[in-house]
């Protein structure tokens, strides 16, 4: 672990800006920028109140925006740009819903793919998944990023060659408390667990919590008690169930579902976990079978049904409208499709949207 000295952030002034106070987005599209493909940054979006999305037309030029995150303010709006010299970028919300450039700060690795924003919103953590770190910055005065506080880097490998060799951190997430981050890094099958410093922002290794082998572990979601989380793996397409001890800060492994088929027989990853406010069930989704698994969280987790996701490569999705809308947005087929939530099923809300290379989907209702 690398620590730099810093000077933690300002505590930032609230805009007044409010919901309804002209805004014409309540939804940011992250996408890839790259040669072959037509997106060149971040898309504003409106989603209705019959949960239709439409793209309004306004765009923040950015490069590969892959991941966006919210301050607990709404009035910034942060994004990785994916690229071998990565960096986290910050855009303030305007009054009318466009995203105006605040400044930029570099992650100090590569391929930053996941943020986070700390309660209190002082400090910014990025996921570097080439290079296997965590990143931790200082937020000031009106949200900008300032120079990153401290590095923490991870070791190990997994069992899949290809995709294993390394650490890959691929995401971070502060836990209910704000007291702890938790690291999923895909390539050493783990879950490491920091202690946050919520002076300094500084991180320091509590436990950590080590997932089957060959797993490839991608993204976690808490429930609402706090006190259990769902850990989707990429590499076997599964959800490991897993307690959460806030007094000790340890994570353990209950029980791992498949959420393909048993007759599928292609190649498939999976990608996104997400839980309704409720925590009576999960949505998850798979890119190669393209579907969402529809999980039954009141007695453990199980597999309720898997349908079609409606889109190909359905790398992220976010819940909207309190809970009563999923927006999924779909890599590979260039669009986003939206599905009414009820009592845990889910039903195609129209047809899917076309938008270039969407893989991130960011409410800010």
């Amino acid at each position: 672990m690398t620590l730099v000295s810093c000077v933690p952030g300002v505590d930032r002034a609230r805009s007044e800006r409010k919901q309804g106070d002209g805004v014409t987005a309540n939804t940011y599209l992250g996408t890839y920028t790259s040669a072959d493909s037509a997106a060149t940054g971040i898309v504003a979006a409106e989603i209705d109140d019959s949960g239709r999305l439409r793209p309004t037309g306004r765009l923040a030029p950015a490069t590969d925006p892959s991941f966006l995150a919210l301050a607990p303010d709404r009035a910034t709006v942060y994004a990785v740009r994916e690229q071998r010299q990565g960096r986290v970028v910050a855009f303030r919300v305007r009054p009318d819903g466009t995203l105006t450039e605040l400044n930029s700060q570099p992650t100090q690795g590569s391929d930053p793919c996941h943020l986070a924003v700390h309660p209190n919103g002082r400090f910014l953590f990025a996921a570097n998944y080439a290079s296997g770190d965590v990143v931790v910055y200082p937020l000031g005065e009106g949200g900008a990023v300032r120079e990153p506080c401290h590095q923490a880097h991870h070791s190990g490998s997994g069992p899949n060659a290809q995709r294993q060799a390394g650490p890959h951190v691929h995401q971070v997430v502060v836990d209910p408390s704000g007291g702890r981050l938790l690291a999923v890094d895909l390539g050493t099958d783990t879950v490491s667990v920091y202690d946050i410093d919520r002076d300094s922002g500084h991180l320091a290794l509590r436990s950590e919590l080590a997932t089957h082998a060959g797993a490839g572990p991608r993204h976690l979601a808490f429930l609402p008690s706090g006190t259990r989380f769902l850990l989707i793996n990429e590499l076997d397409s599964t959800v490991t169930e897993c307690g959460w001890d806030p007094a000790t800060a340890t994570a353990t492994a209950y029980r791992t579902v498949s959420i393909v088929p048993e007759s599928f027989t292609g190649t498939t990853l999976a990608a996104e976990i997400v839980v309704s406010p409720d925590g009576r069930y999960a949505f998850a989704s798979n890119r190669g079978h393209d579907s969402l698994a529809v999980l039954d969280l009141q007695e453990g987790v199980a597999v309720r049904e898997i349908v079609p996701a409606g889109v190909r490569g359905p790398r992220h999705m976010s819940l909207a409208r309190g809970g009563s809308v999923l927006v999924v947005a779909g890599e590979t087929s260039h669009t986003v499709q939206s599905f009414a939530v009820e009592a845990g099923a889910l039903r195609a809300i129209g047809e899917p949207v076309p938008t270039p290379s969407p893989v991130c989907v960011l409410p800010v209702e």
